[in-house]
């Protein structure tokens, strides 16, 4: 996650975030949507519906640009 990231909701739950997912920065994800696994979300973007697995997304309202390698931009994976 990178910086100036907002996730929240105005009513219910906020959102579900998959594992090995790379949020850009200035990124807004908003009410009660689900991001995948292996997710890329680019730069500024904001987030309103559902993102499935192993998706890049961008865009002001964020849209799936394609589906090839969205996890190319993580090289340090947090490990437990």
């Amino acid at each position: 996650m990178s910086q100036f990231t907002s996730i929240g909701a105005n009513d219910g739950n906020a959102a579900i975030i998959g594992d090995n997912v790379y949020i850009g920065p200035n990124v807004c994800i908003i009410e009660n949507v689900v991001i995948g696994n292996n997710v890329t979300i680019g730069a500024g973007s904001v987030v309103t519906k559902d993102i499935p697995d192993n998706a890049t997304a961008a865009g002001n309202y964020a849209k799936v640009l394609n589906y090839n390698k969205p996890g190319r931009y993580i090289n340090n994976k947090w490990k437990v």
